[in-house]
């Protein structure tokens, strides 16, 4: 993933609400596999296997995402568990039939929760957010993009979740109390 994408993914994250926040998992996930089929492409095993890790990671926290309660949780677990099991058959086997396998999955899947997000007009899960602008470029040449983000300024909505993020021109998590969210945004800034 690129710098631009990542941070383009950034201001999105910060500002969707539950909803969107499963189609940004989605595409990410699609966008990682992507990056290991063309790795594959160029023989690069280690890239390949980059690809597949990450879009595990994506993977991993859809299916902790998941509410039981609801009698869909359980078809899609299952849909996730075939994922996750194509994307070791095709790191064990080096092969990208597999991945072609799991992008038509999921690329269901996020369209049907793209759908979903549209009629979904609840609030951003990250609140007590303020607007900054990142992404500027000093020295000789002009100024490139300003990417406004907002960053948490104290408590997310992610049940009480307590976050504290330092600026520059990338968002890094220094100290969160949630493992799964701190390790999700030190992954995805880094």
């Amino acid at each position: 993933m690129t710098k631009e994408l990542k941070q383009q993914y950034t201001l999105k994250i910060t500002q969707a609400n539950k909803t969107q926040l499963v189609v940004i998992l989605y595409e990410m996930f699609l966008i990682y596999v992507e990056e290991a089929k063309c790795a594959h492409e160029k023989e690069d095993r280690k890239g390949f296997r980059e690809g597949i890790r990450k879009s595990r990671g994506c993977l991993k926290e859809l299916m902790a995402s998941l509410h039981f309660e609801y009698e869909p949780a359980m078809n899609l677990l299952q849909l996730y568990l075939y994922v996750n099991r194509e994307l070791a058959r095709a790191d064990i086997h080096n092969d990208t039939k597999e991945l072609d396998h799991v992008k038509a999955v999921m690329t269901k899947l996020h369209e049907a929760y793209q759908k979903v997000s549209e009629q979904d007009t609840s609030q951003p899960v990250m609140v007590n957010t303020q607007t900054v602008y990142a992404g500027l470029t000093y020295g000789n040449t002009p100024l490139l993009k300003i990417y406004p983000i907002r960053v948490v300024a104290g408590v997310s909505v992610l049940k009480g979740v307590r976050c504290i993020l330092s600026s520059g021109s990338r968002l890094k998590a220094a100290a969160c109390s949630n493992k799964n969210l701190y390790r999700f945004i030190t992954e995805f800034t880094s």
